[in-house]
């Protein structure tokens, strides 16, 4: 199983897979924005209901495509086995 010094035995892209954290980033981003841009939520329903829409919104620009998944899912499968049997088939 890889531990945190077996990272570099994965190929290129599962490594730029692990650290592409631009999308991330930018959902934090507009998370920060919604909730200071406002305040006080009048109910915890309404924190949450303002937070779905912050992440429904940004789910539509979620477009790019991962290249070499068959690769990348073939070098997590060996090295996670255990962690990914319940996901996989």
């Amino acid at each position: 199983m890889a531990g945190t010094g077996d990272v570099f035995q994965l190929s290129r892209s599962v490594r730029r897979l692990i650290y592409t954290t631009n999308p991330i980033e930018s959902l934090n981003s507009r998370v920060r924005k919604t909730v200071k841009g406002k305040s006080v939520f009048p109910t915890e329903i309404a924190l949450f209901k303002a937070l779905y829409l912050v992440v429904a919104e940004a789910e539509k620009h979620w477009t790019m495509r991962t290249r070499n998944w068959q690769e990348i899912m073939a070098q997590l499968s060996m090295f996670f086995r255990e962690k990914l049997k319940n996901y996989l088939c």
